[in-house]
């Protein structure tokens, strides 16, 4: 019994899949979704100050007079 050559999809289903960000970066750049990176920094940032306030008892009074 002789085996096939894999196609395209076969070699791509055998691949690693992407990670997050890398998704995201080839989705603003496939779709031309540029404006979506000012949105992103921004949540990331929110979720930075989040964490720091969660991680830090002593900041938190300061960073609750932000929202």
């Amino acid at each position: 019994m002789k085996e096939h050559e894999p196609d395209a999809f076969e070699k791509a289903a055998q691949q690693k899949p992407p990670g997050l960000v890398r998704e995201i970066v080839d989705l603003l750049r496939s779709n031309r979704k540029w404006w979506l990176v000012p949105v992103l920094i921004v949540l990331l940032g929110v979720g930075a100050v989040l964490a720091f306030a969660i991680t830090s008892p002593a900041a938190a009074p300061f960073i609750y007079s932000l929202f």
